[in-house]
């Protein structure tokens, strides 16, 4: 079921705005916009876990140095 609502549009500065009504709220505090011909589209932005975020890296190239080269066999330790 598709609910429906007539809002006011204002001025805020140079920027044009409407109110949200509460039954509209989006959760968060960050939302996109973007326009289809005549329609603004508002969705809410979905804050990605740090494991999605990574899975999106490239993996590294680079070769590092060895950081136990040098060090003495744990055996060879004494106490």
């Amino acid at each position: 079921m598709s609910v429906e609502r007539r809002v006011r549009l204002f001025r805020n500065g140079r920027n044009q705005a409407v109110r949200i009504p509460r039954e509209f709220e989006l959760a968060g505090d960050e939302a996109t916009m973007r326009r289809e011909g005549d329609r603004l589209i508002i969705e809410p932005v979905v804050k990605q876990g740090l494991l999605s975020v990574l899975a999106t890296l490239k993996p590294l190239r680079e070769t590092f140095a060895d950081p136990d080269h040098g060090l003495l066999p744990v055996e060879e330790v004494k106490l």
